[in-house]
């Protein structure tokens, strides 16, 4: 068992590299051969980094969706450790797209923030894992505490439908540039940054979620051993 974890793990350094090649291929791509649009100028490069990250911010919250799940049906430690990584995921990559959606709105409608749909739904989504995370730092590792976390983390991932599809059921003002009724992508090159930002991001929320995942199960095991070190300890004097 100890083997096949180690060849497991030994998986996750070309996973690191991939994900490094990946990103600095989008920002050499993005930056330097993606022409400069000709209405919105240098700030619509954002968008090679917005919708990725928006696109991982659903990575991590199905993560977190799927951890809970598990937690609920069978708790481990592992299925636990799956579901506050995929928040703490969620948090970091939905804190990107919050930084950068008012920076292309200010230059798009002139100011940083409306209460459009999709901004109003996205913000919602990521205060519910900014508590997810608040309550597992603060409220205990206990069984009931994790069970109340992974009901949270549950309903977090129900507000990814609603994000998704509030445009095309509320309007607003967040535009479609991928899709149905897009403004599309004119040059290649610009889809090749797209696509490589996808593919980039993808790979980051992945390794990003292996390494926290792993993390949080080391931290569990030595919790667990240190606890029975304790116990141990108290046994002993006991006897004496």
């Amino acid at each position: 068992m100890t083997q096949q974890k180690n060849r497991f793990d030994g998986w996750f350094p070309p996973l690191l590299v991939v994900t490094t090649g990946l990103i600095v291929a989008t920002i050499y791509v993005a930056f330097v051969r993606a022409p400069i649009e000709a209405r919105m100028g240098i700030v619509q490069k954002i968008f090679y980094f917005h919708v990725p990250s928006a696109y991982s911010m659903y990575v991590g919250a199905i993560a977190c969706f799927v951890g809970s799940v598990g937690y609920l049906l069978k708790p481990t430690d592992a299925r636990d450790a799956f579901a506050r990584a995929g928040a703490e995921i969620a948090i970091v990559f939905g804190a990107i797209v919050l930084v950068t959606g008012p920076l292309w709105a200010a230059k798009a409608w002139g100011y940083f923030w409306t209460w459009d749909p999709r901004l109003t739904t996205a913000m919602l989504s990521w205060l519910l894992y900014v508590a997810y995370a608040v309550l597992r730092a603060f409220a205990g590792d206990g069984p009931g505490e994790s069970r109340f976390a992974a009901a949270l983390g549950i309903l977090g991932a129900a507000n990814l439908p609603i994000i998704h599809y509030s445009v095309q059921k509320w309007g607003g003002q967040h535009p479609v540039v991928v899709g149905s009724g897009g403004g599309g992508l004119a040059d290649p090159d610009m889809k090749l940054a797209f696509a490589l930002g996808m593919i980039a991001f993808t790979f980051f929320s992945i390794t990003l979620l292996w390494a926290r995942t792993r993390l949080e199960i080391i931290k569990s095991r030595l919790l667990r051993a240190e606890e029975d070190a304790i116990d141990l300890g108290l046994d002993d004097r006991t006897e004496i």
